[in-house]
């Protein structure tokens, strides 16, 4: 991306989109009890909460009435319905990572069939986003869930530690594509879950090609275990070389949500937050996915940034947007055009 002089001012930056991860499935109940709902009125009533705080982007799972995440997704259906009706302008985000969580004690968590991921294209109602990992990735979310964070939740248990540390994410070339082509026959914006630099050039080939023609709106992924450190040259390098075009958020998690969420702000980006992320805060106090949210709206008053509300974010994201061709999403996304047969050097638009 390209920074001007006037940049970092905030009358020439976008207001920020705020996006909250609720639901955590990464935790039980039983950890933040005060904040992880369970029945499907605490579900959808999480959402109305998160909206009026101020997040306008709901990252979406399922929990069982035993507090397990669901892999139903007929939970998910009803759960979008259930937002849909109660919050219509928040953006619906589905976690395309439906089965994090190990269904018992000591289960390693294994992804859905290949087929059955594939059915996210069609929920419904409809979400307006699923989000979509490119290239196949450890995502070992325990190399960076240090012990005194852990202490006295269910994931201090060595056979969930065993599960969680084995995660794999499974994104190769022919999935991606057939994903990427149902999402968008049934007008489902894919939110694209970047792990590094390499995936960021993996979808930049596959738009070159033609395999996605839509807005790239991107979640630079900063946790470790197989993904990006959370170090701001990472991130710093990931912002620089991703497409002007595009829309950047940044995710981390525990102590690194606060300091990535501020620099995202402070260069015109957007934040993520929510108990997905971090059940505590940078004294290491619980704090909820609400309490998260407002202190995202805080800092973004600290430097002059406005905070979109649904419609607005609706516009900035560009949801129900695709594009006709390859030069067209080259063009709208702010990249350089496909180079012509016997073209030299860099093309460059007229």
């Amino acid at each position: 991306m390209q920074f001007f002089d006037d940049s970092l001012h905030p009358e020439n930056q976008e207001k920020v989109v705020i996006t909250v991860a609720p639901y955590g499935p990464e935790w039980m109940p039983q950890d933040f009890p005060e904040d992880i709902p369970v029945t499907m009125d605490e579900q959808v009533q999480k959402a109305v909460d998160c909206y009026e705080a101020g997040a306008t982007v709901l990252h979406l799972h399922v929990r069982e009435l035993d507090g397990t995440g669901s892999k139903r997704l007929s939970k998910f259906n009803e759960l979008i319905a259930g937002v849909r009706e109660a919050v219509p302008d928040m953006i619906i985000q589905v976690g395309g990572s439906i089965s994090f969580a190990p269904e018992s004690e000591g289960e390693a968590a294994k992804w859905l069939s290949d087929d059955t991921r594939h059915m996210l294209a069609e929920l419904t109602p409809k979400p307006d986003q699923v989000t979509v990992a490119i290239n196949t990735t450890q995502m070992n979310i325990m190399e960076l869930l240090y012990p005194e964070y852990l202490k006295g939740t269910s994931l201090e248990h060595p056979a969930y530690q065993a599960a969680y540390s084995e995660m794999t994410v499974p994104a190769g070339p022919a999935w991606v594509e057939e994903h990427l082509k149902r999402l968008q026959a049934n007008n489902i914006q894919p939110h694209f879950q970047l792990t590094g630099m390499h995936a960021l050039e993996t979808l930049e080939r596959l738009v070159r090609k033609g395999v996605y023609k839509g807005p790239l709106n991107l979640t630079w992924i900063g946790i470790g275990g197989g993904f990006d450190g959370p170090n701001p040259f990472n991130f710093m390098n990931f912002v620089h070389r991703a497409p002007d075009g595009a829309c950047i958020t940044a995710e981390s998690l525990l102590k690194n949500v606060l300091p990535f969420n501020m620099m995202a702000m402070a260069m015109g980006l957007h934040p993520r937050c929510g108990i997905e992320d971090t059940i505590i805060g940078q004294h290491g106090e619980r704090m909820t996915s609400v309490e998260q949210i407002q202190q995202c709206v805080r800092v973004a008053h600290e430097l002059g940034r406005e905070v979109a509300n649904g419609q607005e974010a609706r516009a900035i994201y560009r949801i129900g947007v695709q594009y006709k061709d390859v030069e067209e999403t080259l063009r709208m996304n702010g990249m350089a055009p496909n180079r012509l047969p016997g073209q030299k050097s860099v093309p460059q638009r007229a």
